[in-house]
C-alpha cells in the first residue's frame, strides 16, 4: 500500500508543481489591457447554426453591437435547421442599427468525411474570403453571446502578440444545481488536458481552442490548410489550434466578456455533451480508454479512500494528496462565483465524468458517437 500511496501523491505534486499551473486561473483576458493598434483590421465573423431559433437573436445581436471602429461583417451558416433559424437572424438583424452586416447563407447538403458544424464554417470561410477578403475571421458559436468591447479587445490582442490565433473559454451558464456541480470541472479538466501556459508558450507542443470564440488570421489559417485541415474532427477547437500553432504564436485565456447562452439544467444534458466528444478525445482507442479510466480512479478516488481508511504513512499521502486536490479546483470555483468549500466534491464528480467518458465510448460502438443535432459524427471507420 505504501507504493500505491506514493504514487498517488506524486501524481498530485505533478500536477500542482509541474502542469503549467493549470488551475491557477492566470491566463485571463481581464488581466492586461493591450493598445489598440494603428490600423483596425478587417473582421469576418462566422457562425454555423442547425436548429437555434431560441438563442439565434441573442448571438447574432452580441455581434452587431459589437463597438469595433473597423470593417466588420457576419456570415451566419444555416446548416439545414428546420425551427426558423434563418428567419430569426434575420429578423434579429433588421432590428439593429447595423442590418447589413449580416449575411445569411443556406448550407449545402453535408458531404462525406465532413464533421457538420466545420462543414458549415467552411462555407463561410469560402464565402467571406470570396466577398470581404478579412484580416481576421472571428470564429463563433450560435449560442455564444459577445460583450460589445470584445472584438476590440481580440484584435488588439492579436495585434500586440502577433498571435496567428487568439481562444477566449466562453463563460458557461452556471445555474442549476447540475451545472454548478459539474461545468466548473469540465473547464478544470479542460485547463489540466490542456494547460493554458503552455498553449501560449511557444517552446510546447501543447496546443488547443475553445470553439465558442477563436479568432484567426486569415493568412495564417490558410497557411496552416485551412478548415478543410480539420474536417473531419470532433473536438474542432483544439484540433485548429493545433494546425495554427504550426504557423504562429497562440494564446488561450479565461473571459467573462464571451458568455454560453446554452443552458444545461439536467445532469442527462452535461452528460450528453461530455459524451458527444469523450471518447473522440481518446483517439477512440478501448486501450487509452482503460488507461484513462485507472488513472481517475489513482488520481480522485486513491486520495479521499487512503485518507479515511489507510494508516501511517499511506493515510499522510492522502491526506497531503485529497488537500492538493481540493486547492487546484478552488480557483475555478470562485472564478465562477461558486462557495470555494465545493472543492471538496470533486472525486464525486470525477466519478460522473467516469460514467460519461463510459457512455461516450458505448455511443460509438452502437453507432451514434459524436450525435449532435441529430447527426451521429464520429464513425467507426474513424476508430484505429
Amino acid at each position: 500500500m505504501i507504493v500505491l500511496a506514493f504514487l498517488v501523491l506524486a501524481i498530485w505534486l505533478a500536477l500542482f508543481f509541474a502542469r503549467g499551473g493549470f488551475w491557477l486561473c492566470r491566463e485571463r483576458d481581464d488581466r492586461s489591457n493591450p493598445p489598440a493598434p494603428n490600423r483596425w483590421p478587417r473582421v469576418a465573423a462566422v457562425i454555423p447554426a442547425r436548429d437555434e431559433a431560441d438563442v439565434i437573436a441573442a448571438s447574432i445581436g452580441s455581434l452587431l453591437s459589437q463597438d469595433y471602429p473597423g470593417d466588420f461583417r457576419i456570415v451566419l451558416v444555416d446548416d439545414q435547421s428546420g425551427d426558423g433559424t434563418a428567419q430569426a437572424a434575420k429578423t434579429c438583424a433588421a432590428a439593429s442599427a447595423a442590418p447589413g452586416r449580416l449575411t445569411v447563407l443556406q448550407g449545402a447538403p453535408l458531404p462525406s468525411g465532413w464533421a457538420g458544424k466545420l462543414w458549415a464554417v467552411s462555407q463561410g470561410v469560402h464565402f467571406a474570403e470570396k466577398n470581404f477578403a478579412p484580416d481576421y475571421f472571428l470564429l463563433t458559436d450560435a449560442d455564444i453571446a459577445h460583450a460589445p468591447d470584445n472584438l476590440r479587445a481580440l484584435i488588439a490582442r492579436a495585434e500586440q502578440g502577433s498571435y496567428a490565433l487568439v481562444s477566449l473559454m466562453a463563460l458557461l451558464r452556471c445555474e442549476s444545481f447540475a451545472e454548478k456541480l459539474l461545468i466548473p470541472a469540465f473547464v478544470y479538466f479542460f485547463q489540466m488536458l490542456y494547460p493554458f501556459r503552455f498553449v501560449c508558450d511557444v517552446r510546447k507542443k501543447i496546443a488547443a481552442a475553445a470553439g465558442g470564440c477563436m479568432l484567426a488570421r486569415a493568412d495564417l489559417l490558410a497557411r496552416a490548410g485551412g478548415v478543410e485541415s480539420i474536417s473531419g474532427a470532433l473536438i474542432d477547437d483544439c484540433a485548429l489550434g493545433a494546425r495554427m500553432k504550426r504557423v504562429g504564436p497562440i494564446w488561450l485565456g479565461l473571459t467573462r466578456r464571451v458568455v454560453s447562452l446554452r443552458p444545461y439544467p439536467h445532469f442527462d444534458d452535461i452528460r450528453k455533451m461530455v459524451a458527444r466528444s469523450a471518447y473522440a478525445q481518446l483517439h477512440y482507442s478501448p486501450w487509452a480508454l482503460a488507461g484513462a479510466l485507472t488513472g481517475m480512479v489513482l488520481t480522485y478516488f486513491a486520495p479521499p479512500l487512503l485518507a479515511l481508511f489507510a494508516d501511517g504513512a499511506p493515510q499522510a499521502c492522502g491526506i497531503a494528496a485529497f488537500a492538493l486536490m481540493s486547492v487546484t479546483f478552488w480557483p475555478i470555483q470562485r472564478f465562477y462565483g461558486l462557495w470555494g468549500m465545493r472543492a471538496l466534491t470533486l472525486p464525486l464528480i470525477a466519478a460522473l465524468y467516469m460514467v460519461y467518458t463510459l457512455d461516450s465510448a458505448l455511443q460509438f460502438r452502437r453507432g451514434r458517437g459524436g450525435m449532435w443535432k441529430g447527426r451521429a459524427q464520429a464513425h467507426r471507420t474513424e476508430g484505429a
